[in-house]
Parts: structure tokens; C-alpha cells; sequence
């Protein structure tokens, strides 16, 4: 029922919107490529026979109406991409909806519950560091002081509303109510299915993250003057914690620790250093797991520091609770792809997502495509032809199932 060549062609066609020297995709939201992009996909959703809008915020929403009775059914995810990011992330998720809703009518299928597929405007947050602004206002999340985030030149993302039509004032019409279920495709950005031989697989969560950053601070003195039982170097007891970390979060399935920025000063080669800044990334579908994780980083750096005669401070810069997806959705999923006698594998998120803003409002689905290599955010993002066909069939299934649910 899925037709593949027409999803492939506009996939590539769309991935020709903000292409960089290297193939990849440079496409950051409220920007020229943007909402050529926006176009073209609102396009695609006409031909899906659905009825287009743009709301308050710029989502991009093409709705297709049921009985008025019954809420709505949202499918979904994001076109804006990373810079110099890979052409499906995000773009598959939106355009394989569409594809289910052009075989549907197609085959002349009719759900009994409304259905709306939506573009989320800024996922990925590129532009204004800030991400989510599209999920986050239909969540009823997103307020005004956001809305002054500003990029690199100076510009807000009022100033963006504004300069595209949209409605800065009235955000919280963009809301929604009255939703049965949210349901995303996406690829997996990582190698679990791969090494599963599996093309399609459920999501059983997405973790969410918590980022520190620590500050020691020592005393700064010549590297050849001091002893070493004398020293009171930051450096080293940084070591120790980060060393420390890793073990930490191997304890646990499916929790992840990373250390992605390290700063020290004054960064002589000849002076032992006097502070040094380092990042944590904490990450675990369960809040608990989350919270005994960094309780006991938290422990084992007190202690070291005590011991060396160090000043610690932690600084939490954000903490985004995890999500755990609907379990009817998840049977549901692994029902469609029993039928179509694929593997079926169950697996966390370790990124963020849209769906991830509808924790309190509505349950929530994802269905994972297999990505080679696990390579995401880069050029060399790929995912087979055969793999999106699976995943678009897994999709169609599913959403036919949940109609009836």
C-alpha cells in the first residue's frame, strides 16, 4: 500500500532545499531555505488530500477531518536541521506521515478519527538555542519570555514570528486539545537495530537530559617549583570524577553519562592549573535511574575534593524530565510489525525529541528506522530505501489499528 518511489523522490527532493557542498542539509527555522522547505511539504500534504495551515507559531499542520466526535490523532516531526546535518532526521518522520495519508486515500481508506499531520517548527533549536518552539507551543508550553531568545546577529524569535506572518501575541491558540494520541517516526540515530538486523523497532521511552557543570578550583603555582604532596591541583580531581562517571552510569542498561566540554586555567604548560570547568550529560528514561546516577556522582565528587582540598560547585544549566511511551501504542506497533513479519526490537530514545513536550498531555508513540552506521547530524546520514519502506508500512499499520483502538 506504501508507495515507496514517491516518498524516496521526496526525500531527496527536499533534501535539495539548504544543500551543502558536502550533500548534507543546512536548513535553520524562520530562514529563507525554511520556509521554501515549508512549501514544498505543504505541497505534498495537499496532494495527501489534507487541508494546510500554518499556525501561530509556524507548524506546519495538514489536517484531515473524521468524526467530529472523536479527538484528533497527531503524527508528526521536524524539517529544520542541525548545520551541515543529513537529509532524513526529522524529514522522514513528516514525510512518511504524509505518505500514510496518500495511500490511505489512495486505497480509499477512511479513518473514523481526525487526523493531523504536523511539520514542528525548530526541533533542533540551531538557530536560537532554543529548541522545540513548534512541540512546545502545541503542548501549551511555550511562553512569551522565550520568544526573546535571540541568535547570533541579534534577532529574536519574535522578531522571526513577526517577520513571516506569524502571530507572537496569540501563541496559545496554537495549543491543542482534544488529542487521542501522538505517533512519530523517526530514525534511530544509533546502532541497536542495525545490530539487531532489524529494519523497524519500537521506542519504549526518551531519555531525558540533565546537564551539570563543575567547577574545581585549586591553587594555581609553578609546575617545577611545587611538590607534588603539596599541590592542590583541580585538574587531577577532575580526573578522578570523570573516570568515575563512566563507571557510574555502566552500572545501569540504559543510562548514559557524557563529558563534552573541558576548560581549564590558566592553561600554561608550566603552571599546575588553578580551576578547572567540565559538563555532564546525564541521560536515562527513568527519573530515578537519572537521579540515583547523579546523586552518586554527586557523592563521589564531594569526597574527592574533601580529600584533596579542593572547592566544588555544581551548577544544574537544565534538567528535562524522560518520557515513557504509551504501552497500548508500543503493543500496537509491535503488533503491525509482527504482522509484517519483521524482527521486532524494543529500544530506548538516548536524543530528544518533539514528542517529548506531550508527556502531560496526551500519550505518545515512536517508531524507530533503522540508520547505518548509527551516524546521525552529519552528511552521511543514511537509511535504505527498503528500511524506510518498512517503516512507513509499520506506520500505516499502526495508525490504522489505533483508529479502531
Amino acid at each position: 500500500m506504501i508507495n515507496v518511489e514517491r516518498l524516496w523522490s521526496r526525500i531527496e527532493e527536499l533534501s535539495g532545499i539548504g544543500k551543502t557542498a558536502d550533500n548534507g542539509v543546512t536548513r535553520f527555522s524562520y530562514t529563507r531555505e525554511e520556509y521554501e522547505a515549508n512549501e514544498l511539504v505543504k505541497r505534498y500534504m495537499q496532494q495527501a488530500g489534507l487541508e494546510v495551515y500554518y499556525d501561530a507559531v509556524g507548524n506546519l499542520i495538514g489536517s484531515k477531518s473524521g468524526n467530529k466526535d472523536l479527538p484528533t490523532i497527531l503524527l508528526g516531526s521536524h524539517i529544520d536541521t542541525v548545520p551541515n546535518g543529513g537529509k532524513f532526521d526529522g524529514s522522514l518522520g513528516v514525510l512518511t506521515a504524509i505518505e500514510v495519508m496518500e495511500s490511505l486515500q489512495d486505497q480509499q481508506i477512511l479513518l473514523d478519527h481526525p487526523v493531523k499531520v504536523i511539520a514542528f517548527k525548530d526541533e533542533e533549536g540551531s538557530r536560537f538555542g532554543f529548541g522545540m518552539i513548534g512541540s512546545l507551543a502545541v503542548a501549551g508550553n511555550l511562553n512569551s519570555k522565550a520568544l526573546e531568545r535571540k541568535d547570533k546577529d541579534g534577532f529574536s524569535i519574535r522578531d522571526a514570528l513577526i517577520e513571516y506572518g506569524y502571530d507572537p501575541e496569540n501563541i496559545q491558540v496554537a495549543q491543542m486539545t482534544d488529542v487521542k494520541m501522538y505517533l512519530e517516526l523517526h530514525i534511530e540515530q544509533g546502532k541497536v537495530l542495525e545490530n539487531n538486523e532489524a529494519p523497524v523497532g519500537i521506542v519504549t521511552g526518551i531519555a531525558g537530559p540533565l546537564w551539570l557543570k563543575f567547577k574545581l578550583t585549586g591553587e594555581a603555582e609553578h609546575a617545577g617549583a611545587t611538590p607534588m604532596g603539596q599541590r592542590k591541583d583541580p585538574l587531577v580531581a577532575a580526573s578522578l570524577i570523570i573516570a568515575e562517571i563512566e563507571k557510574l552510569a555502566n552500572q545501569y542498561e540504559d543510562a548514559v553519562a557524557t563529558v563534552g566540554t573541558l576548560s581549564l586555567t590558566p592553561g600554561g604548560v608550566n603552571v599546575i592549573p588553578g580551576s578547572v570547568e567540565f559538563t555532564i550529560d546525564l541521560r536515562d528514561i527513568s527519573e530515578q535511574v537519572r537521579g540515583r546516577l547523579e546523586k552518586e556522582i554527586r557523592d563521589f565528587a564531594t569526597t574527592i575534593v574533601s580529600e584533596r582540598k579542593i572547592d566544588l560547585t555544581i551548577e544544574e544549566l537544565q534538567r528535562v524530565a524522560p518520557v515513557i511511551c504509551s504501552q497500548q501504542i508500543q503493543e500496537t506497533i509491535q503488533q503491525s510489525i509482527s504482522e509484517l513479519d519483521y524482527p521486532v526490537v524494543s529500544l530506548p530514545s538516548g536524543a530528544g525529541h518533539d514528542a517529548m513536550q506531550f508527556k502531560d498531555a496526551f500519550p505518545v508513540g515512536m517508531i524507530f528506522v533503522r540508520s547505518k552506521d548509527g551516524i546521525s547530524h552529519n552528511p552521511k546520514e543514511f537509511t535504505a530505501k527498503e528500511d524506510v519502506k518498512a517503516g512507513a508500512e509499520v506506520m500505516l499499520r499502526t495508525l490504522i489499528h489505533l483508529d479502531k483502538s
